[in-house]
């Protein structure tokens, strides 16, 4: 994943295509160099699930449920259940973290190949909670917006882990 945030062209889907795929490339530089017994561990006493291989594997499956199932209207293959509804926080901790990593840059290029040619203004085959049917445009925004949003909490993760600071 190349890390930049200006885009190639300067049009509305270049731009936020771009601010999606360097938020994405951030959680892998923050991963650099991490054992898997730090990518597992999990730091704050009253966050358990709060672990790096887990925010890396809630994103790939957040990535997985907006743009396959919510836009698609695809099957939700996510390891979530009704009894453990943030399964895919602890789903990825017998895994290494390269294949953690993997799966997740498996899933972004996915998701990539899903909405190629797709308008920005195509709403969504499902619902949100009030049964609105979202536009791209949205669901792109939103996974940004949660993709930067654990970014700062993989800061913060790895800092208490081994140390390391900034990206």
């Amino acid at each position: 994943m190349q890390r930049t945030d200006t885009p190639a062209s300067w049009d509305e889907r270049s731009t936020l295509i771009t601010f999606l795929d360097y938020a994405r490339a951030t959680v892998v530089a923050k991963c650099e160099g991490l054992s898997d017994e730090d990518a597992r561990r999990a730091p704050l006493a009253t966050s358990p699930l709060m672990t790096v291989s887990g925010l890396v594997n809630h994103l790939r499956w957040n990535e997985h449920y907006w743009f396959e199932v919510m836009f698609h209207g695809g099957e939700d293959r996510g390891p979530w259940t009704d009894e453990d509804p943030d399964a895919e926080f602890t789903a990825s901790l017998g895994l290494p973290l390269a294949q953690v990593l993997e799966d997740y840059r498996a899933q972004s290029r996915k998701v990539d190949a899903l909405i190629e040619g797709i308008g920005l203004d195509e709403r969504s085959q499902g619902t949100d909670s009030k049964g609105n049917h979202l536009t791209l445009r949205w669901v792109i925004g939103h996974m940004t917006e949660e993709t930067a949003r654990h970014n700062g909490h993989l800061d913060i993760l790895r800092e208490l882990v081994d140390g390391v600071t900034g990206f």
